[in-house]
């Protein structure tokens, strides 16, 4: 049942199942913006600034780091002020550091900007999957994330396809002007709609000794571990396919950046079409079966990669159907196991969130980081870095999660 119902919630502005999927949906797309729009400009902004490649992977990995790491911030502060208040002054600070990468000068002043996007960013997502732990309980919440992530697929099919004709139109500049647009548009929206989720807001929720007892509760829980260990494969899979696709797909396949927008587009389109099937399938078979199913799609995408990246000259409609299922898989596990991990703690939901989210994104700063040392030119770091990933998240799906996935509520903070 809905928490909505609940009469603490009463005296007070509450969301329609609609506007809080779509509220959620532009917080959680600022992810897929600031990646997806940016990745057809990524070879431009390396000849301007004739920086070499480990270079421009950190200004995605370096982003993805501060996302981590910041995430264990945010996620007690917003238990302790509440989701608005952080949304708003983390917003805002997006917006400056937005500005800021599109003026960058230098690969070592973008590469700051990019951190500092990522540490606004990680408020973002850390209150949004709190605020659904905020209204929700843990199968509603699947549904309500499934349904906000389908309109981040909305986003994330149009910021390639958008990032692509910008660059190729008016340069790599113009995409980042894109975000800084897109950024001040979610703070408006969020300052005009958005109330107050957090029914209570707890005092004690900076206090280090009641923080680390929250952290080892969290961490210690087997549901957590489990959906946080699938979310994290996913997301590691979904990461490398961020940071070296363009290389890939423009340098070696020989795509130009408008192909490549519209490849990356498909490719997020295929993601709303996992989104939707996973609805489909938590009605009939819950989130453990929905998950479960959607492994068989990983594992065929991943492994398709890998094959492709042996064969001399590899058909490029053969890797744009393993990146199709691999990202049709992502679609089915990722509200899965976002709304999975933060399920058993209703009352320390910003503290579980942060440190899911800090585990996902260290797991793919080091894919970032091995990808790109291990980048020479052809289509294999990308395919059997793809299928390590691909294999971890089906044997997840098929061990932890069919074991400990159901989740079952914990004592409060």
């Amino acid at each position: 049942m809905s928490l909505l119902a609940n009469p603490a919630l009463a005296a007070r502005p509450v969301l329609g199942t609609l506007q809080a999927a779509a509220l959620l949906a532009l917080l959680l797309g600022l992810q897929p913006v600031l990646t997806d729009l940016y990745l057809p400009a990524l070879p431009r902004i390396a000849t301007d600034f004739a920086a070499p490649l480990a270079a421009m992977q950190m200004t995605m990995s370096g982003l993805i780091l501060a996302f981590g790491l910041m995430q264990l911030v945010w996620g007690p502060v917003a238990d302790r002020f509440g989701r608005r208040p952080v949304l708003l002054a983390s917003l805002t600070l997006m917006v400056v550091a937005s500005i800021g990468a599109t003026l960058a000068e230098g690969i070592a002043a973008l590469i700051a900007w990019r951190v500092a996007q990522g540490a606004t960013l990680a408020a973002v997502v850390v209150c949004a999957r709190a605020m659904v732990r905020d209204l929700y309980e843990p199968h509603e919440g699947a549904r309500v994330m499934s349904l906000a992530l389908s309109g981040l697929g909305v986003l994330a099919v149009v910021a390639p396809l958008s990032g692509g004709f910008i660059a190729a139109a008016f340069g790599w500049r113009a995409t980042l002007g894109a975000v800084s647009t897109v950024t001040l548009i979610a703070l408006l929206a969020i300052a005009w709609r958005l109330p107050e989720t957090l029914r209570a807001r707890n005092p004690q929720a900076l206090r280090v000794p009641v923080l680390a007892r929250n952290a080892r509760e969290v961490f210690a829980h087997p549901t957590f571990r489990a959906w946080t260990s699938l979310t994290a494969s996913t997301y590691a899979g979904l990461f490398i396919m961020l940071s070296g696709s363009s290389y890939v797909y423009i340098g070696v396949l020989g795509m130009t950046p408008s192909q490549y927008g519209l490849t990356m587009g498909a490719g997020s389109f295929i993601y709303l079409a996992g989104t939707v099937v996973c609805r489909r399938w938590l009605r009939r078979v819950g989130m453990v079966g929905a998950v479960q199913r959607g492994a068989f799609f990983t594992l065929a995408g991943g492994l398709g990669l890998a094959a492709c990246a042996l064969a001399a000259q590899p058909p490029i409609a053969l890797v744009l159907l393993a990146h199709f299922l691999f990202t049709f898989g992502h679609g089915v596990h990722q509200p899965c196991g976002q709304a999975g991990a933060v399920g058993p703690f209703p009352q320390m939901a910003g503290v579980a969130s942060a440190l899911a989210g800090c585990l996902l994104a260290l797991v793919a700063f080091g894919a970032g980081s091995w990808l790109g040392a291990a980048m020479d030119g052809t289509l294999r770091p990308l395919g059997f870095g793809l299928a390590g990933a691909s294999i971890a998240t089906a044997l997840v799906a098929w061990t932890l999660v069919r074991r400990h996935g159901e989740p079952a509520r914990t004592r409060t903070a």
